[in-house]
């Protein structure tokens, strides 16, 4: 899904326009989560990436009502299965997962949530520890590029994994916590150990009160 924009369409940067979205600023500087993310993968991941998103965001949004006024989410929700929007939909989910992707670490994180947050993680998986199994199993699990998430759908506590792009605010569930298994996330210190990334995502960064946050 993560398809190249049209290079015919107008790039806002010949217009004179402001462009319709702009690069969020991190919750915290590039190297305040090392030793588990350093200060090059940062620059990287952040500067690079995710700024390319928003860049070709940007530039395929010009003369449509995308253009104006229109947060991400709605851009992400209405283009979502669109067929002639995938590229739309590609970059704009890829944009909205990277800024909540940030938010969803912290320095000094990990650990476990204070309830209500703790309390549903327990009902819904049995205990703490079996929740952080069953996550880094999706993780794992899923196959190449994607992500994986802690949801809430219908008030119940889910585990969900998307492929590339998609995003659980595209199938009306609500994002609690995400982990990036992209391989641009985590190749520069980890390799291939996804796994490891995995656990010292939620060992040492996971933001636990950025998620509780999020609870419906």
């Amino acid at each position: 899904m993560n398809s190249n924009p049209d290079k015919q369409k107008i790039d806002p940067a010949t217009t004179g326009q402001a462009p319709a979205f702009t690069l969020p600023a991190l919750p915290y500087s590039q190297e305040a989560l090392e030793p588990t993310l350093t200060a090059r993968t940062m620059g990287f991941h952040y500067g690079k990436h995710h700024q390319a998103y928003v860049d070709n965001l940007n530039k395929l949004v010009v003369g449509t009502p995308w253009a104006t006024g229109q947060t991400l989410e709605s851009v992400v929700k209405e283009s979502a299965g669109v067929l002639d929007k995938a590229a739309v939909f590609n970059n704009a989910a890829q944009a909205w997962n990277h800024a909540f992707f940030w938010k969803c670490m912290k320095p000094g994180g990990g650990g476990q949530p204070a309830s209500p947050l703790m309390a549903l993680i327990v009902k819904s998986f049995g205990s703490f520890e079996e929740f952080k199994k069953a996550f880094v199993t999706a993780a794992l699990a899923q196959f190449g590029s994607g992500w994986v998430w802690l949801v809430q759908d219908s008030g119940v506590l889910k585990i969900v994994k998307t492929s590339n792009a998609d995003t659980p605010i595209a199938h009306g569930q609500t994002a609690l916590l995400t982990c990036d298994v992209w391989e641009h996330a985590y190749y520069l210190d980890y390799q291939n150990r996804r796994k490891d990334f995995v656990e010292a995502f939620l060992d040492h960064l996971a933001n636990w009160e950025f998620a509780s946050a999020q609870l419906k």
